[in-house]
């Protein structure tokens, strides 16, 4: 059954004095998008959905945005995608067991694709490319995390070697790591992502775990199963510090400290208001006489009030992110400060 018209359509929005007004409705998809990226430098945006098709746009003189179909060539639907750093080239990655490496091809006027097969046996959840525009990272539903060559001979120069390796043909599997193995567990993959220097490789799992990848130190791995719900999306803001966040509905501040990851500090420290001028102690003392509780009672003590989905740097990098933003399913866009955060903390060092 297709899904609904806000689900199959992308709406394009722009920041007019206090308000957001819509521009422009990307309407080619058939069936629920499940992908999307920017790509800031050429402006264009890429779109991958579960009708196993993808589209690249690109904005015309007018302001409208003009489609060009991907050819995937996959049975299934399609996860995720992203743009690689020089934006020559975007993986998409599918439920066909496969990852799709798409470039341009000048002669035909058109973007094909290139697929990473082996050693994939399940559904492909996230991916994120390494600073050298060659290596991929992906997580998966089979609970490992992979790094690839996606090397593309026919638009880029041969790779330099780097602490992941020396080899990188197309396909060329770099490190395979299981998702939380060093905790005794497992889940599958929700995130992925390389840090600044593309020499360590973070991920977060289904089973509340948080898991960092260090390829200069022999592939080390270090794990920490939290004690929260599951996070969604994970980001470097630092070259020892990251932000993770998700069911639980707060961001979360880790720093890795030598062969640990430790929890640094919540960013969202917003507290749960009284409501109608009644103090906690009478509404404990009508739960407890009465059995019932406020039935209007029902908001969360975070800014957000459903499981954020995306987190992103918002203002610097990796290396030295200012502020980052999140994106939930209760439909709210925050930007939150990480330099404040560390001002107003003593001891707290994001490095």
């Amino acid at each position: 059954m297709p899904g609904t018209q806000q689900e199959i359509d992308v709406a394009i929005y722009e920041r007019s004095g206090g308000d957001w007004r819509r521009v422009d409705q990307l309407d080619q998809h058939d069936l629920r998008v499940t992908g999307i990226d920017w790509a800031p430098k050429s402006n264009r945006i890429v779109t991958c959905a579960a009708d196993r098709n993808a589209y690249v746009w690109t904005q015309e003189a007018g302001g409208k945005w003009r489609p060009t179909l991907v050819l995937l060539r996959i049975n299934r639907a399609a996860t995720c995608v992203k743009w690689s750093p020089e934006e020559n080239k975007f993986a998409v990655g599918s439920g066909a067991r496969l990852i799709s490496v798409c470039y341009f091809e000048q002669e035909n006027d058109w973007w094909v694709s290139k697929h990473i097969k082996k050693p994939i046996r399940s559904t492909i959840t996230s991916l994120d490319w390494h600073p050298n525009n060659v290596l991929l990272a992906a997580g998966s539903t089979d609970f490992k995390v992979r790094v690839f060559s996606a090397y593309i001979k026919d638009i880029e120069g041969k790779p330099s070697a780097t602490c992941w390796g020396t080899k990188m043909p197309l396909g060329q599997l770099m490190a395979e790591v299981s998702g939380s193995a060093a905790a005794g567990g497992g889940g599958w993959v929700h995130d992925v992502q390389f840090s600044a220097s593309g020499q360590q490789l973070a991920w977060c799992a289904h089973d509340s775990s948080v898991s960092v990848l260090d390829a200069a130190d022999g592939n080390k791995v270090i794990t920490l199963r939290t004690d929260q719900l599951p996070y969604r999306s994970i980001s470097w803001v630092g070259a020892n510090a990251l932000v993770a966040a998700g069911y639980s509905c707060c961001p979360m501040l880790y720093v890795i400290e030598g062969d640990a990851i430790k929890l640094a500090a919540k960013l969202d420290q917003a507290q749960k208001k009284e409501g109608g001028g009644v103090s906690a102690m009478r509404k404990f003392q009508s739960l407890d006489k009465q059995s019932r509780s406020d039935a209007d009672d029902t908001s969360l003590a975070t800014l957000h009030q459903n499981s954020i989905c995306v987190t992103r740097v918002f203002e610097g990098d990796r290396s030295s992110a200012r502020r980052i933003s999140t994106s939930g399913t209760d439909g709210l866009l925050v930007i939150w400060d990480v330099q404040s955060l560390q001002s107003s903390m003593a001891g707290l060092k994001i490095k």
